[in-house]
């Protein structure tokens, strides 16, 4: 374990050296880089000497914060602080869920060194599509009086604290209704029985980017985990794909 300091952030990481281009994987909302695709991608960049980097977002994991302190812009900036310090050359971005969100804005603040995206269930724009406009006015109302609202989680024993704040400020990095300038290979994976984004996110994707060459692969059974041995397999392989020959 690693660490980098950006803006009185200490932001952890952990990095394989190998060849490039390096992949970088993206965590999700409230998970951290030791989840099952981040373990994964590590050996199996590990097996084939590719550098790979992997870290945690201000409030998430072992990086510093309160996780009720972050926004989109605070996680992009953090991503690339360690973009930024820890890698050089071409780069791969692999997102998952909001990990897709981040992975896409670095992506367009890096244009030059992306050498491909992969995003598993990605989730641009997630703050207002699927919370807010979904949201009640009871719950609307407890955001506009206490500033945060607990959100039942199906994947761990404690609630999500949407705050306000974050649902706000995630105006400020909506995708979905742009083109999203990237023009390297990009691989979008989304689980049909994904309770969390809709199936047609992966398309909308799709039809933002300016790049021609995307595919989208949809799993039968997928949940919005994607994280089966098939899953996974299939994850690496992406990688694998656009990496091409290691450098």
């Amino acid at each position: 374990m690693d660490y980098i300091m950006y803006k009185g952030r200490k932001l952890a990481y952990k990095s394989q050296k190998g060849k490039g281009p390096t992949v970088i994987f993206f965590p999700g909302f409230m998970s951290d880089m030791e989840g099952s695709k981040a373990a994964t991608l590590a050996e199996f960049c590990r097996s084939r000497g590719q550098a790979y980097v992997r870290f945690d977002y201000s409030g998430h994991g072992r990086s510093s914060g309160d996780f009720k302190d972050g926004t989109i812009g605070a996680w992009k900036e953090d991503a690339l602080a360690i973009i930024d310090q820890v890698t050089k050359g071409e780069i791969i971005l692999v997102g998952s869920s909001m990990g897709g969100w981040i992975g896409l804005l670095s992506g367009l603040a890096l244009k030059a060194r992306v050498k491909g995206f992969v995003g598993l269930a990605a989730a641009p724009d997630f703050t207002k599509e699927l919370c807010w406009d979904l949201y009640s006015d009871e719950v609307k109302a407890t955001l506009e009086k206490d500033g945060v609202y607990y959100e039942a989680c199906d994947y761990g024993d404690d609630p999500y604290p949407m705050t306000l704040t974050l649902l706000q400020e995630g105006n400020d990095h909506l995708l979905l209704d742009k083109d999203i300038d990237l023009d390297c290979p990009v691989r979008l994976i989304q689980g049909m029985k994904d309770p969390d984004v809709p199936p047609l996110t992966a398309q909308r994707i799709s039809d933002c980017l300016t790049s021609e060459d995307v595919v989208i692969t949809y799993v039968k059974n997928g949940d919005h985990r994607l994280s089966t041995d098939a899953d996974l397999k299939r994850l690496c392989q992406m990688v694998k794909e656009i990496s091409g020959d290691l450098i």
